[in-house]
């Protein structure tokens, strides 16, 4: 999306390759274009997996194969985003409700705090519980900790700015540097 709006995300903004940074710098088409690409990373797979009939344990494996892809992709010298959408890919294709709880957290704390990391990393603690309290079976609660694991591990510089207070809000303008 990048390279047809004219810019490289990873030049711009915070430098990642993700929604948020993409939003920021190319707007909202270009947006919701990396969103529905990295969501479908997520859900054909885990879908295809699905179809064929595999074990719960082997999809699971499909699905944090596509998350691990995602933020570590081969194509970008194993870096990539913090594997939000495509991991709410994976849970639209595995257990939707749960994927349904884990938005609402992210949508109900963005809304509050205008600061999409903060709900990005909201949804992933919700994750858990969410996918434990809908009946999921043992392996998929096991991917929705590993997966919670990863996007978490991704978030560690917004973690740190949020600690500090300088995590940026939905619409704020940078300051202007002396």
């Amino acid at each position: 999306m990048g390279r047809a709006r004219g810019f490289d995300p990873r030049a711009v903004g915070s430098g990642n390759v993700g929604m948020t940074n993409v939003a920021r710098a190319g707007g909202r088409f270009a947006a919701a274009m990396t969103f529905s690409g990295d969501l479908l990373k997520g859900l054909v797979p885990v879908l295809i997996a699905r179809g064929a009939g595999l074990a719960p344990a082997a999809i699971a494996c499909v699905g944090f194969a596509a998350v691990v892809g995602s933020v570590a992709s081969i194509f970008m010298g194993f870096s990539g985003g913090r594997g939000v959408s495509t991991s709410f890919g994976v849970w639209l294709g595995l257990a939707p409700i749960a994927a349904g709880i884990a938005l609402a957290v992210f949508i109900v704390i963005v809304a509050i705090g205008r600061i999409v990391s903060l709900g990005s990393i909201s949804a992933a603690i919700a994750l858990v519980p969410a996918v434990a309290a809908t009946g999921s079976p043992r392996p998929y609660i096991l991917l929705a900790i590993a997966v919670s694991a990863v996007v978490l591990t991704r978030h560690h510089e917004n973690i740190r700015r949020l600690l500090a207070g300088e995590e940026p809000k939905i619409g704020a303008r940078k300051k202007a540097s002396d």
